[in-house]
């Protein structure tokens, strides 16, 4: 198959992907990939059901003002008092967070979380100062 030939084959969206991805590369800048937002903990909690008839409760909003101990503490309680635990925990935290602690979600790399421990360790990290 000639160039041209191929060239014809791809959709007019395509090519305006290829001359954008082009000169982004050339002349830098972010990528088309990484403006779009990723959610940050792995496939296998993506795919973790949720239990039958599950009704997401009422969260109080953490938003790096508050404590953030007390925090995850009420946050894992609710949770745990609508029928949720362990890992779903983590389908569920960006529901309790805003402003700063939200923006702080929102750009942690994607996939990087892969069980409840891990992203709470990272939050406190990130929101507990002794």
């Amino acid at each position: 198959m000639t160039e041209s030939a191929s060239v014809a084959s791809l959709s007019v969206q395509q090519l305006q992907d290829m001359i954008t991805n082009t000169i982004r590369a050339q002349y830098g800048g972010p990528s088309q990939s990484t403006l779009m937002y990723s959610k940050p903990y792995t496939k296998r909690i993506d795919n973790l059901p949720m239990p039958v008839g599950y009704q997401p409760p009422k969260f109080q909003s953490f938003d790096e003002k508050g404590n953030p101990k007390q925090h995850v503490a009420h946050f894992v309680e609710t949770c745990n008092n609508a029928g949720t635990d362990g890992d779903l925990l983590v389908k569920q935290f960006v529901r309790s967070l805003r402003g700063n602690a939200f923006d702080w979600y929102i750009d942690l790399a994607p996939e990087c979380i892969d069980s409840w421990d891990q992203m709470e360790r990272e939050f406190l990290n990130r929101f507990y100062s002794t």
